[in-house]
């Protein structure tokens, strides 16, 4: 009766981060940080997560001396977030008016 809801997006702070990457040619840590709230170390988590299951890109690059990681949101994880939201739709019943 009910889509099954990807487990990886179901976390707000992962959800979070793709509803915001989804949007945005890319983004850096400290937007997506001060966007989530989150603290540097969960953020940090819940990226590699997005990352290993190829929802995300994560570029680490310098700004002078400053490390900066750039994340960018790829096919795979368009696709998965676009079927979150329709399996959520269903709970709802928003494909049913």
């Amino acid at each position: 009766m009910f889509e099954d809801l990807d487990p990886l997006l179901h976390s707000q702070l992962r959800l979070a981060v793709m509803s915001l990457l989804i949007s945005v040619e890319e983004a850096d840590f400290v937007y997506l940080k001060t966007e989530t709230r989150a603290t540097s170390g969960n953020l940090s988590v819940q990226i590699d997560k997005l990352n290993e299951a190829g929802y995300i890109e994560v570029r680490k690059t310098f700004q002078g001396k400053m490390p900066r990681t750039v994340c960018t949101i790829t096919p795979a994880g368009i696709n998965a977030f676009d079927a979150y939201v329709k399996s959520l739709k269903s709970y709802i019943g928003a494909d049913r008016r």
